[in-house]
């Protein structure tokens, strides 16, 4: 009885496994919570910018319903992105938007193909959405196998979408401009998810002299805008990409993202959106975070120095490989010892990482960029274990 009223691919699929609320983890390991080293969730270490918490005290109309077609956050995104406001829309973060989407574009079974290991939510919302969930596998370098999508598309006349991430979580690889152009060639929708784009700036010491996927390379922000592909949505009509104030603006507890979408799909997004779907406090932080942006560029240049500098320094580990990454972590394959082990031996000290241990990152941990102590924190219990 209990299953008679369920999608039986629901009773099916599984769950999402999102990171432990940080007032669990807490509680769990004994200890306050500013005593935690937290690099599990590659979270924006600063926080919410002042004028971003200045505007959440002096907020006064958070018993009203909120704009539901976000008319002052899109029109300060339009200024900041550079593109037309009507090009634009917010969600609950970008999550919502991969949601929307696939809700607007699959028909049950269509072909959604994804190149993993990428983000959980490609599959997830798939699933959700009665998709059928076609995988093309990243080479071992984490570089996508261009001809192998390719021919994915040609073998699955259903296929709709392709979810591509740049820079790709969980690694911090980038996708070139030729690689895809290539793409786009192709008769699917591309979503190409920048979650961590503002990161996408300066090379780690194991990319510098070799070939380069992403020539932009200047550390100021400009450099982050010739990185972002958000412009190529007014060139191609099967591209949207989408954006997040979780990791620039240290906002990832209020869910407030933002996409820029082809004309025709828009309409129907607007039609099957939440209508309040943005709520007040969301949009007052994310107002003022772009009225701060040197404060929030001043993080990411911070961030993006302890990315480089960890990413050195763990090659030093002996049982660490480091991966290059263009964003705010860094993947690592754990060599001769258990990666869960060494991930449970580092929350026992307060430290928390994420562990993998599937297809392409088995015995894996990711470690997100943090402040310099808690780099030195983590370095140094590295080392005694």
């Amino acid at each position: 009885m209990t299953h008679k009223f369920i999608r039986p691919d629901i009773v099916e699929m599984e769950p999402y496994v999102p990171i432990v609320p940080f007032e669990v983890l807490s509680a769990r390991l004994g200890r306050a919570p500013e005593e935690i080293v937290k690099l599990d969730a590659n979270e924006n270490p600063y926080g919410p910018s002042p004028k971003a918490l200045e505007a959440l005290r002096n907020g006064r109309f958070f018993h009203i319903y909120p704009d539901p077609e976000s008319n002052e956050l899109r029109d300060a995104l339009s200024s900041y992105v550079n593109m037309p406001k009507e090009r634009l829309l917010a969600g609950m973060g970008a999550d919502e938007l991969i949601d929307l989407v696939l809700r607007v574009v699959l028909s049950p079974g269509d072909v959604v193909i994804d190149c993993p290991p990428s983000f959980g939510m490609y599959p997830f919302s798939t699933a959700v959405n009665s998709g059928q969930y076609v995988q093309v596998w990243r080479n071992e370098d984490f570089s996508l196998d261009v001809p192998a999508i390719e021919q994915a598309v040609a073998n699955h006349p259903t296929a709709k979408v392709l979810f591509l991430c740049s820079p790709n979580n969980p690694d911090g690889s980038t996708i070139s401009d030729t690689n895809l152009r290539r793409l786009l060639d192709l008769p699917v929708l591309v979503v190409l998810d920048e979650a961590y784009v503002d990161f996408a700036v300066g090379l780690t010491r194991g990319e510098r002299g070799e070939r380069r996927e992403n020539e932009e390379e200047t550390s100021a922000f400009s450099a982050v805008k010739n990185s972002s592909r958000i412009h190529w949505t007014l060139e191609y009509d099967n591209l949207a990409v989408l954006r997040t104030f979780s990791k620039l603006a240290g906002l990832a507890g209020l869910r407030v993202g933002y996409g820029a979408f082809p004309e025709w799909l828009l309409p129907h997004l607007w039609k099957i959106k939440q209508p309040y779907n943005i709520n007040v406090a969301a949009s007052l932080a994310a107002l003022a975070s772009l009225e701060d942006q040197q404060w929030l560029h001043e993080k990411v240049q911070l961030l993006v120095a302890e990315r480089e500098r960890l990413f050195a320094k763990l090659g030093t580990i002996s049982y660490l490989n480091p991966f290059p990454s263009r964003s705010n972590f860094i993947l690592c394959r754990v060599i001769g010892r258990d990666a869960q082990v060494l991930k449970l031996d580092l929350e026992k000290e307060g430290i928390l990482v994420r562990y993998f241990n599937k297809a392409g990152v088995d015995n894996c941990i990711r470690i997100s960029a943090g402040r310099p102590e808690e780099t030195d924190k983590l370095l140094a219990t590295l080392q005694k274990l």
